[in-house]
Parts: C-alpha cells; sequence; structure tokens
C-alpha cells in the first residue's frame, strides 16, 4: 500500500500550511490597520496555531499506536511536516514580537520579563535544532539514537514551556486553562502508549 494517498502529504502540506498561516497572520493584521493591537492579535494567533501543530506532530506516534486508523497513520506519516509547520508558525510569531517591541517598546516592557527572554530563547534554539535536523540527511548525519534523543528531550521541552506560557494566563483569564488540555491529552496519550507498547519506548519516544 502507498504510503502517500493523497494530495495533501509532505511538502504540500507543509507548502498550504505556511500559507494558511502567514495569509491569516497577514489579514489579522490588516484588521487592525497594522498597528499595534493587530501586531499583538498575531502573536496570540500564532500562540495557537503553534499549539494546535505541535500537539498534531508530538502525538502522532502514540495516536498511531493505540488506534491505528487512516486519520492517524496520516497524521503519523506527516509527523515531520506537521513538525516544520509548527516551527514556520512559532517563526510568525516571532517576527510579531520583533514587530511589537519596535511598535510599543513601553508595552513590550511591560509584557515581557528576564525568564521570559531566557526560556523562549532556549525554546527557540530547540526548535532551530529541531528543524534542522529534521530532513533526510541531517537525520542521516545525526544518526538515529541521536536523532531521537534530540527529539524526545526537545518535544518534552517545548511541551514544557507551553504548559508554562499558558498556564501563566490562567489566575489573570481562566479561559486559558482551556489551552492546557490538549497538552495534558498529549502527555497522556506518549504515556498511555509507552505502557502499552514498552519494547517500542524508544521509537514511540521520537
Amino acid at each position: 500500500m502507498s504510503q502517500r494517498q493523497g494530495w495533501l502529504e509532505g511538502w504540500r502540506l507543509l507548502a498550504a500550511l505556511v500559507v494558511s498561516l502567514i495569509t491569516l497572520s497577514l489579514w489579522i493584521a490588516a484588521m487592525r490597520h497594522f498597528e499595534v493591537e493587530g501586531v499583538r492579535m498575531v502573536i496570540r494567533f500564532t500562540a495557537r496555531s503553534s499549539l494546535t501543530l505541535f500537539c498534531l506532530a508530538f502525538s502522532a506516534a502514540a495516536l498511531a499506536r493505540l488506534w491505528p486508523n487512516a486519520w492517524t497513520r496520516w497524521q503519523r506519516r506527516n509527523r515531520r511536516y506537521l513538525g516544520l509547520s509548527f516551527a514556520a508558525s512559532h517563526a510568525i510569531h516571532a517576527a510579531a514580537i520583533v514587530a511589537f517591541a519596535r511598535m510599543d517598546p513601553a508595552g513590550f516592557a511591560e509584557a515581557t520579563s528576564v525568564a521570559s527572554y531566557i526560556f523562549g530563547g532556549i525554546g527557540y534554539a530547540v526548535i532551530v535544532v529541531m528543524s534542522a535536523t529534521s530532513f533526510d540527511r541531517t537525520t542521516a548525519l545525526l544518526g538515529p539514537r541521536a536523532f531521537r534523543a534530540l527529539h524526545l528531550v526537545g518535544g518534552y521541552y517545548l511541551w514544557i514551556q507551553f504548559m508554562v506560557s499558558f498556564g501563566k494566563r490562567v489566575p489573570a483569564m481562566p479561559l486559558y486553562a482551556a489551552f492546557l488540555i490538549p497538552l495534558l491529552i498529549v502527555m497522556a496519550l506518549r504515556l498511555i502508549a509507552m505502557a502499552a507498547h514498552p519494547r517500542g519506548r524508544t521509537a514511540e519516544a521520537s
């Protein structure tokens, strides 16, 4: 059976998602005439699109093991491209943050802290390294064991960062708790899959 069962696969999927993210971000910013509030809306939008794409990539292997079907096989097949789409979403997020900092330095200073610079910077470094090692040539150069270890540690770091980033807003805005639900579900799925297939833990972690 061919692993490419539809048009929206692989690089086409990545291209479609990236074009959609850019188009939606420009549309959102244009709604506020590309002023500060529009840029802040883009920051919020890309934070949520990044969360969605991260959860799809991070849960792909576990879902394919636990509930093999057409959707989970597609998700598992395209995990690399979902992960790269997450990186693209977060690149747009970074560009919007830079624009916010330049347009409203006082507001940016109020919205950030030393901790956000440190842990956010580490997060972006992790995303860059994981993205750079998501291509066939760099994966082969790194080797399967190092690749799995890198993407395992990086994936869990990003999961923690998402939990903290959204969780710290819950006291002021309780509705933000809804964004923690997919993260908790993804972690539960990974743990269940590891328990159900102990011999496949190494492969599952990647």
